[in-house]
């Protein structure tokens, strides 16, 4: 984190009351070394031209700017207005609707939801899986939708209760620091899972599941399990209350935020829940400062977001 610590909206404005102060800001999280040129990685003190606050590169001769390889380029919307939609999607633990967030920082609906979606491939970035989690780890699916019986008539699929028309995902959580991991599965079967299991937790480690018969077979694990239809929901470590935990607050966020997850833009979801859910306890200035840090190397295009 870089700078004054902050914990609240009105602070960070307050910090960053013009465009030049998010822009030096921006650039110390981006360059701490020194400014760099994005477009030919030259180090050589580059030229400020301080009324368009840009550089202009010593060796490719280039002019560029902070915002150059970032989900900023190309965007017209003042720094001011990215780094309060910023603030405020790190910090509403639920998660912020496009429409609340129109209001908040006066644009439209449409550029609202462009941003957010923009916010989001940062936070899968900032999510990419990393190593396989180790120790004692709890894995557990759910199912995302609405409920049959609540659909329009023309939307209605007539083909069961249950999971039917609902995306079904898979989770992971470390007990060692809490981290969640989660992701959209073809299907909550035992090859599915099992590959689940297999690409976010190392061989050898404490796997805690449900009965479910799909997870029977993890026999590079110490998998064991609780059984949920009898009301057994704890045995002595054995549990997944941690993992529903995050399903329990993605929910929430489903019914009283955004009312509706497409199967399209799920991951994008799933990677932002995970992302507020791993930042812990850490302050807004350290929540947002590493949404911003993140942002660079990561480019999404309108016609990209809805092809």
């Amino acid at each position: 984190m870089v700078g004054r610590e902050y914990d609240s909206l009105y602070q960070m404005m307050e910090t960053f009351p013009t465009e030049e102060a998010c822009v030096l800001h921006l650039e110390r999280l981006r360059w701490p070394d020194g400014v760099e040129c994005p477009l030919c990685q030259s180090q050589r003190k580059p030229y400020r031209l301080k009324k368009k606050l840009k550089y202009k590169c010593a060796d490719c001769r280039k002019e560029f700017s902070v915002r150059k390889g970032t989900i900023f380029e190309e965007s017209r919307l003042p720094l001011r207005k990215w780094f309060a939609a910023a603030w405020l999607m790190a910090s509403h633990r639920k998660g912020i609707p496009s429409t609340q967030l129109a209001r908040e920082i006066g644009v439209t609906q449409k550029t609202a939801w462009f941003m957010l979606s923009r916010l989001r491939e940062v936070w899968a970035n900032l999510e990419e899986p990393g190593d396989p989690f180790d120790g004692e780890v709890e894995v557990d699916e759910t199912y995302i939708g609405g409920k049959e019986g609540n659909k329009h008539a023309k939307d209605k699929l007539n083909a069961g209760r249950g999971p039917v028309g609902k995306i079904p995902v898979a989770g992971v959580r470390s007990r060692e620091d809490g981290q969640v991991r989660a992701e959209v599965i073809d299907g909550a079967n035992r090859s599915e899972l099992h590959r689940f299991v297999h690409a976010h937790v190392v061989p050898g480690s404490s796997v805690y599941t449900d009965e479910a018969l799909a997870y029977r077979g993890l026999v590079e694990y110490d998998h064991q399990s609780i059984n949920h239809s009898v009301g057994e929901y704890i045995k002595g470590r054995v549990h997944t209350n941690g993992v529903e935990s995050f399903w329990s607050m993605l929910k929430r966020g489903y019914v009283g935020v955004f009312h509706h997850f497409s199967h399209k833009h799920l991951h994008r979801y799933l990677y932002e829940f995970a992302g507020r859910w791993n930042m812990g306890d850490a302050v807004g200035s350290v929540r947002m400062d590493i949404l911003l840090w993140a942002s660079v190397g990561v480019r999404l295009t309108y016609e990209e977001l809805i092809e």
